[in-house]
């Protein structure tokens, strides 16, 4: 029997190296982190906050999203994942061209040796076209930013924001990029980061809290009250971000094999685990639980188990969900009111507690969790295992070092990036724009709550009710918000 013309080789857009469900599994993941974002961190953003800055809050991530992505196949992709510049830094290049994009897959693109010249680690050649993986990796880009900007929503300057962008992605993201997964020194050396608990969500977690000290704090009345605007909106876009967590640890073995499988369900469990211990805490210490400690508690499982998804059995998965629940919820519940440096820094959504505390406990767990077995399946260094497994103290010794690289980095070049800006614009808005929030920054508001879509006005109100029924009074018209019937 003839074979079926959809499993010829000989197809011209299926080379013999292109394995479909591998390409069509990675495409997949890529989405599902893409929706992380887009639309999941836009809503989740758009609503946790207070009503003036829901539209506000939704563009900055909005933004984010399409200017990194431009970025990225403009210099960052290679930067980040290309030939070796330096020891943390690839060199600078386009992913642009039909001859680049269609051809294979390969990371890292300089292969390493030892002293001798023998060869350490070649490259890796996934079963899918480049252009699969440049869009893969630039969604991890993306959301980084969009977790960054959590710290600082409610008053900096969106002109600010949108030079933010791309130059911290260049100067930052892309070195941690290199040197942890690019084949950059921390990545040969044998720093385990998975999927992202140093590159991403501790990277996140230091720069936004750096942005947001240079940035400047809300107004005193927004930092005293700062209630989200639609709650049920919030669990839609957690919900997202949970659920797109199955690309973001799913699709990091850059393949649909076991370790992939293994990741989803590691991160699923940790983060379920998380958020039920961070709900007993606040019942414990409050009384009641909370949707937005809930919501908190999740994030922090799933950042947790980001750096080992992949490389720790799933009763450790659940030791990492407990702590993951309980160490950033002291931090933030306790620690935070004690320390004058957390209280002075206006972190607007605790991004450093949910991302950078989580983040760098999750790298240690992992360097005290990683199972050898699942360590020989996925990563460079040949005989790495966790401490637990007769791995010594050397592996937490890099675990710890890869995180101060990253610490060190990000608060320098955030730091850097920002002075900068500051010299042609300001980083946070002014007091008046801060009183009134999306309509100044954006001349527009989230909610329509007069007439279809159009502005407020009293005195149109006024004119209406006068010509009416004078059995149904209103307040005065310069307080007025709406019908106030007596019944």
């Amino acid at each position: 029997m003839a074979t079926p013309i959809a499993y010829q080789a000989t197809l011209p857009a299926v080379p013999d190296w292109l394995n479909k469900g591998d390409n069509g599994w990675q495409l997949a993941a890529a989405t599902l982190v893409g929706l992380q974002s887009m639309p999941g961190l836009v809503v989740l953003y758009g609503s946790i906050v207070k009503k003036k800055w829901a539209v506000n809050s939704a563009f900055m991530a909005l933004y984010a999203f399409a200017a990194a992505l431009i970025v990225w196949v403009l210099v960052g992709f290679r930067m980040a994942f290309g030939e070796r510049l330096l020891p943390f830094w690839g060199k600078a290049g386009p992913a642009l061209s039909q001859g680049y994009l269609v051809g294979r897959a390969r990371m890292p693109a300089t292969p390493h040796h030892f002293r001798n010249g023998t060869l350490e680690k070649g490259m890796e050649e996934p079963f899918y076209p480049q252009a699969s993986l440049v869009y893969f990796e630039f969604t991890f880009a993306a959301i980084t930013l969009i977790l960054l900007a959590g710290s600082v929503l409610g008053r900096m300057n969106i002109k600010a924001w949108m030079a933010f962008v791309p130059l911290w992605l260049i100067f930052s993201y892309t070195v941690g990029a290199f040197s942890l997964w690019g084949g950059g020194f921390l990545f040969h050396w044998g720093v385990i980061d998975y999927s992202g608990g140093y590159v991403i969500h501790l990277a996140s977690g230091i720069s936004g809290f750096t942005a947001a000290y240079w940035v400047g704090p809300r107004l005193k009345s927004d930092r005293e009250r700062f209630s989200p605007n639609n709650i049920l909106l919030m669990l839609t876009g957690a919900g997202l971000l949970w659920l797109g967590w199955s690309g973001f640890n799913g699709g990091a073995p850059y393949a649909a094999n076991i370790t992939s499988s293994v990741a989803v369900l590691n991160t699923h469990v940790c983060a379920a685990t998380s958020l039920l211990t961070w709900t007993c805490l606040d019942v414990a210490f409050f009384g009641k639980p909370s949707v937005i400690g809930a919501v908190q508690g999740m994030m922090t499982g799933l950042v947790c188990i980001t750096p080992g998804a992949g490389l720790v059995q799933t009763w450790a998965a659940i030791v990492m969900g407990i702590l993951a629940g309980i160490i950033p919820w002291f931090s933030m519940m306790i620690l935070h009111k004690k320390s004058a440096l957390l209280q002075k820094v206006d972190d607007t959504l605790a991004v450093f507690h949910t991302h950078a505390v989580a983040g760098i406990l999750g790298g240690l767990l992992t360097g005290l969790l990683a199972e050898p077995a699942l360590c020989r399946l996925i990563l460079p260094v040949p005989g790495s295992k966790g401490t637990a497994y007769g791995g010594g103290f050397l592996q937490l010794v890099k675990q710890l070092v890869g995180a101060l690289f990253v610490i060190g980095w990000n608060l320098v070049s955030t730091t850097a990036i920002l002075l900068a800006i500051a010299r042609f614009t300001p980083l946070r808005m002014p007091d008046d724009q801060l009183m009134i929030g999306d309509d100044a920054a954006h001349g527009e508001e989230a909610y329509a709550l007069w007439g279809d879509g159009e502005r407020y006005d009293a005195t149109r109100q006024l004119t209406m009710m006068q010509a009416d029924d004078s059995r149904y009074p209103m307040r005065d018209a310069n307080t007025a918000r709406g019908l106030t019937i007596q019944l």
